[in-house]
């Protein structure tokens, strides 16, 4: 028991090199060789078997542990905070016995620029996510493929960071590479019509903050959303063909799958004000959904039968006309967050995540919404830090301005009629012939033509979209 005390007082001791301990004349030998002690060795664990001396008792070996049994287990492996710097890195320390959890560390704003390199930025990770990160990982939809796992952790220490962090994403599964390669170039042709746009908006309203309580509505919680969308879908008459999802996790406001034969509207639950939420309608079901449902009744429904027509893309007709549609009705439909898109998503191809961040505060200033786009432009890259862009967003503002430009001569009720059609191939003899248009439907808001195209000419004027400036639209 005397020893014992001695040895927890030398375990108690700081930083010095050695210790010298005064004994009673009366304590052993052995007590007496240990009074000088390497406190480096000591506390780094080297030389284990040398504390038993402070004991008197032989030192038990300890068992081997099979690597191969624990490679995959996520407690063989502890982040311990330095007591001398806050150090970005963690420092991984191997367990002598018992599992212990990891603790994080604080990270150091100054030094959060080293986090860009990206052999030293996997330390940030846990083994569980590099693991998942570098795993072979089965293919999936695109939009799900690239949806990161870890984006509600990497938001949280981007916004503990102030801002001053690139976030590494890590993801479920991997999309097909020739799909992505589709979205990797922006294009800065509608640059200049997108900062017209939002430079109006904000000059009319003094800043996006005021524009969207103005223009959005209030607030709505999720009893009220789920009650909008059912008096939407009885309008449409469309009770027995959707199902409602209300989820928090989505990227997007709002989007249209099908899951198990039934067409399913999901709907981001959070910050969704009134009158965004109507245009939200119009937007997947007046126009995506009536226009799938549509293009079943014609034979391009078929995808060889496309090819052999020689039809376009659907895209960027669809996205447009849908952007047109949640606009409609608005005192003041700016085409905001289209122009918005367009712009970051260019600027995304030129600038690191936290570049870009630091780019929109021109136009927004809420954090929050700045992180949404920004994500969205990033989407799909492990390494927020270099340059690079998912450009898919370009096609609602491309879209919008080509159907504006031809709003006094485009059939909008054949557009929406025919299907999953782009609208230079509304006016072709080769489609309009083969047609089945009996049983195709238009949503409520289309059905007053007249008044529906003096929507679309305000929506121009509101965005400044002169004749001269839709002129230079292809």
């Amino acid at each position: 028991m005397f020893y014992r005390r001695y040895r927890h007082s030398v375990s108690l001791m700081g930083r010095p090199e050695s210790i010298t301990c005064n004994f009673p004349s009366s304590a052993s030998s052995s007590a007496q060789n240990a009074t000088l002690l390497n406190m480096q060795e000591y506390q780094s664990g080297r030389n284990y078997a040398s504390y038993g001396a402070l004991t008197d008792r032989p030192h038990k070996k300890r068992k081997k542990r099979s690597v191969a049994k624990h490679q995959k287990s996520s407690d063989i492996f502890q982040f311990q905070r330095s007591s001398s710097s806050l150090s970005d890195s963690f420092l991984p320390i191997k367990q002598l016995g018992t599992k212990t959890k990891r603790l994080p560390r604080l990270m150091s704003p100054s030094r959060l620029d080293e986090l860009a390199a990206p052999s030293h930025r996997q330390h940030m990770l846990t083994m569980s996510l590099i693991v998942k990160n570098n795993e072979k990982k089965k293919k999936l939809p695109l939009l799900v493929a690239i949806k990161p796992e870890n984006e509600r952790s990497e938001k949280e220490r981007f916004m503990r960071a102030s801002f001053n962090y690139n976030p590494y994403f890590v993801y479920k599964g991997v999309a097909d590479d020739d799909v992505m390669d589709k979205f990797r170039d922006p294009s800065d042709k509608y640059l200049s019509q997108a900062i017209l746009i939002m430079e109006r908006a904000i000059r009319y309203f003094g800043s996006y903050e005021h524009f969207e309580e103005i223009t959005g509505g209030k607030i709505l919680n999720r009893s009220q959303i789920y009650s909008l969308i059912k008096r939407y879908i009885s309008r449409e008459e469309l009770e027995e063909e959707v199902v409602i999802n209300l989820s928090e996790d989505l990227l997007s406001r709002g989007s249209m799958t099908r899951a198990k034969g039934k067409s399913v509207l999901s709907v981001r639950s959070v910050n969704l004000r009134e009158h965004w939420a109507e245009g939200l309608l119009r937007h997947e079901l007046g126009t995506h959904y009536l226009r799938s449902c549509n293009n079943r009744h014609h034979p391009w429904n078929s995808n060889r039968v496309r090819r052999d027509l020689g039809m376009g893309p659907i895209n960027p007709t669809e996205e447009g006309l849908a952007s047109l549609h949640s606009v409609l009705f608005r005192e003041k439909p700016f085409l905001w967050r289209a122009a918005l898109l367009y712009y970051t998503t260019y600027m995304a191809s030129k600038l690191s995540f936290k570049e870009l961040f630091s780019d929109l505060e021109r136009f927004v200033h809420s954090p929050n919404v700045r992180w949404d786009y920004c994500l969205r432009a990033k989407r799909g890259q492990v390494d927020t830090s270099r340059p690079g862009s998912f450009c898919k967003d370009q096609v609602y503002l491309e879209g919008l301005l080509q159907l504006l430009k031809r709003r006094r001569v485009l059939d909008f009720h054949l557009l929406v009629r025919l299907g999953k059609v782009s609208f230079e191939d509304v006016d072709r003899e080769c489609v309009t012939e083969i047609a089945q248009l009996t049983n195709t439907r238009i949503p409520w808001f289309m059905e007053d033509l007249t008044l529906y195209h003096r929507q679309l000419d305000h929506i121009a004027y509101t965005n400044g979209l002169t004749n001269d400036i839709l002129s230079t639209v292809d």
